[in-house]
């Protein structure tokens, strides 16, 4: 419905201001809306009024109203809602409401102006507060008052009113009053609740000002006309209460002696106070606008509210404002009635809280020192203020003041403190004091650039970075990178020595808020430009710390014992040292590292913040980096001449720390590299490039007699893949490591100990033949035992084809056989033998362990072909 009539509107306002679609609340004729400007985005409040509301069919006027006389009251009505934005716009004070639109009249006849933002009206908080008391209490009915926060996101707008809320605003209600009476030379004449607002800053408001005029006395020529009781006492029940004055806080000036004068506003203000701790919160006078009641309610002093009567309240009223002030307000003479001033000067006003108040209302006009006494003393007192006091009332104030530039350190501590009070400090923070702080210290272009030196903004500074931990618990990672992390440079780039050492001390709580990539590309890179530009040893060291926090350290570790690297954990007591680096093992190694070595410096303070640095490096660098990089630098650091002996044998035990951990890696490296490739014998170093792995002479050996038959016969035809000199091309069988490291054994060498009995036992004929003839070594047994089993090292070949066997039956190959032993020796003779293959007996074991018996030669011994010399004789 209201979106409906917003749209009918066309003016200058809906054209150039976003308008929420529902009202925020509704005080009297007026329903309130939210806005923001388009062009800046400023809140304000938009004032509705509709004029249908006036209309018969709405139920205002009775059916038989005349046209004429309802044109009239609809005049009339328009012209008193016109006439309280006109004045709002002709007054300018704190405690009357702020014009920032004039009204006006648009082609459907509603009317709109705008005003500063505010929250409620105080009739409308004074219904919240009657709703949740019926309801079972404050916690019993959460606040109708629904705000929408800057992301969008909406939230109720929790609305208090305690003592110290209602002195405030009663004492800034006053103040408006005397402006009015005394400056503006006006009676308000309709002070009630819906005629009070409340703004964003809790500040109470002055407006309803349709039947304000000058009051009688007045001598002024002013072109506001007068009130005209006549008109505005009597009550039209063809018109909406809304647009009436309401009797129920009228005085009796006006009803009883028809005289306006600025006592009446008095009496009206002391009714008001009387409705704060009433409940229901209502004023105690109830007429139903009529006059005949309200002179009647006069008329006996049991009736009318009195001290005898308690002021006719339902609920106890405060001491002060039972003795002093309501016997001096509420009182039917209005010579006995105190004004606006000394209302202000009343002991209801007398505590330091509310003084405190009132000195911040006038602190633009207070002197310098003053001003630095009031804010040196009241963190003394900020715990005594409610928390909605402190949020929309103190802290804004405060920061107002911060365009006073020698203001500047003493009120950041102050609101660093309301911000570790408030229940809602983040959203406080973000919302109130980040903008401040941008506007005060980041030039609009972003980072702020360190040109001329000022102490005052520089004192700011300092404030800022002592309470960086508490500004990175109350706004998120983007907020602080985009308006704290500029601040945070304009520290880091200070001439100040002071402000350089307080921006690196606290390092450490800024990494906890930032991501990895700001940290590495942001941060990084400008601690390492103070600390390689700085003369001070005192940054130096503190820039050495910022290293190992970088490093995943903290500053307190360089007194801990140990180096960590024998995975004990052994810290400080207040240490709090992360579980993992900062930087990445690149940026340590390439970026840190050089600057520690590119020192000048050998103060042992400086090397002994250097050694902690070393510790954080030697947890994530490589060994070898370690090695080649870290230990020359450690080296050439603990022969510093100004160290003494603690210091170097800290220097020691992390040299010892640093090489058993190269040490203990390198050997691992070699244990894995050994079990995944076993490495040669220490013995056979020489052997790598011996001449008969060379030329192939190891594998002479492996020929068959078939092979070698081929090769004296000079047949030419390779068989099973030969070549021309009868090499076999066929893959040999890879030989074990032991067979490659045991020597040859050759038939003419002298046996073994434990050969000798068994080589005894062989014919002379065959040692004949070993001195004459010489023949091919044999292949070197492939085991490395010394036993009687090596001189079975020829291995069995596959049978020769028959036609070879046919033609030369004498070559075929030896085949161990354990029954062939009678027939090679039959014939004793001869001059020419070979030695019989080793007996497989008894304590003789085949070789290679094999058991089974060799496969048979395939030649009978009683072939009759030539054997031994006279075959070799005929084939020569």
């Amino acid at each position: 419905m209201f979106s409906s009539a917003l749209k009918s509107f066309t003016s200058n306002i809906s054209a150039n201001y976003t308008i929420a679609p529902n009202p925020t609340s509704i005080a009297g004729a007026w329903k309130v809306y939210d806005g923001k400007k388009k062009s800046t985005g400023k809140a304000v409040s938009i004032f509705v009024f509709e004029r249908k509301t006036l209309d018969p069919h709405s139920g205002g006027f009775g059916a038989r109203s005349s046209s004429s006389s309802t044109r009239k009251l609809q005049e009339e009505v328009i012209a008193r809602v016109k006439k309280e934005s006109n004045l709002l716009a002709r007054l300018r004070h704190p405690s009357i409401l702020e014009l920032a639109e004039p009204i006006e009249d648009t082609r459907s006849g509603g009317l709109m102006f705008a005003t500063e933002p505010v929250t409620a009206s105080l009739a409308g908080l004074l219904q919240d507060k009657d709703d949740q008391e019926r309801a079972g209490g404050v916690a019993g009915r959460p606040s109708r008052y629904v705000v929408e926060e800057a992301d969008g996101s909406k939230r109720r707008r929790e609305l208090e009113i305690d003592e110290l809320e209602i002195q405030k605003g009663l004492l800034q209600v006053a103040q408006g009053l005397e402006f009015l009476h005394e400056s503006a030379g006006l009676v308000h004449g309709n002070l009630t609740p819906e005629a009070i607002y409340i703004n964003a800053k809790s500040d109470w408001k002055i407006a309803g000002l349709a039947f304000a005029g000058p009051p009688d006395s007045s001598d002024s020529q002013s072109n506001i006309p007068p009130i005209s009781l006549s008109e505005v006492l009597y009550h039209d029940p063809r018109l909406p209460k809304t647009v009436q004055l309401d009797m129920d806080y009228t005085s009796p000036d006006f009803v009883m002696d028809s005289n306006v004068s600025s006592a009446a506003d008095m009496f009206s203000l002391g009714l008001l106070m009387l409705a704060l701790y009433n409940s229901p919160h209502t004023s105690p006078l109830k007429t139903n606008c009529n006059i005949s009641t309200y002179k009647k309610t006069f008329s006996s002093s049991s009736s009318a509210p009195t001290s005898s009567n308690n002021f006719l309240s339902s609920r106890p009223l405060p001491k002060d404002l039972l003795t002093a002030v309501l016997p001096r307000l509420i009182t039917r003479r209005p010579g006995q009635r105190m004004n606006a001033r000394e209302f202000q000067q009343s002991q209801f006003f007398d505590n330091i809280l509310v003084s405190s108040i009132r000195f911040l209302d006038s602190l633009p006009a207070k002197t310098p020192n003053e001003k630095s006494q009031f804010m040196r003393g009241l963190p003394n007192i900020l715990t005594q203020f409610p928390t909605a006091v402190l949020d929309k009332k103190v802290l804004f104030a405060l920061l107002e003041e911060m365009k006073d530039r020698d203001l500047i350190a003493l009120v950041l501590q102050n609101v660093f403190k309301i911000i570790k009070l408030l229940p809602s400090g983040r959203r406080a923070f973000t919302e109130k004091v980040i903008p401040k702080l941008r506007e005060t210290f980041v030039s609009p272009g972003g980072r702020s650039a360190p040109t001329e030196r000022d102490t005052a903004k520089e004192a700011g500074l300092v404030v800022i970075l002592e309470n960086m931990g508490l500004v990175g618990e109350s706004c998120s990672g983007k907020e602080f990178k985009d308006d704290i992390l500029p601040i945070l440079h304009l520290g880091l780039e200070s001439h100040t020595h002071s402000v350089v050492d307080k921006s690196l001390g606290c390092l450490s709580t800024v990494l906890a808020v930032l991501d990895f990539s700001t940290i590495k590309n942001e941060v990084f890179p400008t601690v390492a430009s103070v600390f390689s530009k700085t003369s001070s040893l005192g940054i130096k060291i503190r820039g050495l710390q910022a290293f190992v926090v970088l490093c995943g350290g903290s500053a307190e570790d360089r007194e801990a014992l140990g180096d960590g690297l024998d995975g004990a954990v052994q810290q400080s007591k207040n240490s709090k040292s992360s579980n993992s680096a900062v930087l990445d093992k690149y940026t340590v190694q390439e970026k840190i590292v050089p600057l520690l070595k590119a020192m000048k410096t050998k103060e042992p303070a400086v090397m002994m913040a250097a050694l902690a640095v070393f510790r954080q490096v030697g947890k994530m660098a490589d060994t070898d980096f370690l090695a080649m990089e870290c230990l020359p630098i450690l080296w050439a650091f603990s022969l510093g001449p100004l160290l003494n002996l603690q210091q170097f044998q800290e220097y020691m035990e992390l040299i010892k720390s640093l090489s058993s951990k190269i040490e203990n890696e390198q050997i691992r490296k070699l244990r894995e590299l050994s079990a995944a490739s076993p490495s040669a014998n220490s013995n056979d170093l020489m052997n790598v490039g011996s001449t008969d792995a060379f030329f192939g002479l190891n594998d002479a050996g492996d020929m068959g007699e078939n092979d070698f038959e081929r090769l004296v016969l000079g047949k030419s035809n390779n068989i099973n893949g030969t070549d021309k000199l009868g090499e076999t091309l066929r893959l040999q069988p890879q030989r074990s490591h032991s067979a490659r490291n045991s020597p040859p054994v050759f038939s003419w060498s002298s046996p073994a100990p434990q050969q000798a009995s068994s080589m005894a036992t062989q014919s002379s004929s065959n040692n004949v033949f070993s001195q004459q003839i010489q023949t091919p070594p044999l292949q070197p047994s492939a085991s490395s035992s010394t036993s009687l089993n090596n001189f079975a090292a020829l291995k069995p070949t596959p049978p020769p084809s028959a036609g070879m066997n046919k033609a030369f039956p004498s070559f075929a190959p030896l085949q161990p056989s354990l029954n062939n032993t009678t027939s090679r020796n039959s014939n004793p003779a001869s001059t020419f033998s070979i030695p019989p293959p080793p007996q497989y007996g008894a304590g003789l074991s085949r070789p290679n362990g094999d058991t089974t018996a060799p496969k048979s030669s395939g030649n009978s011994s009683g072939q009759s072909q030539k054997k031994g010399l006279d075959a070799y004789e005929s084939l020569l």
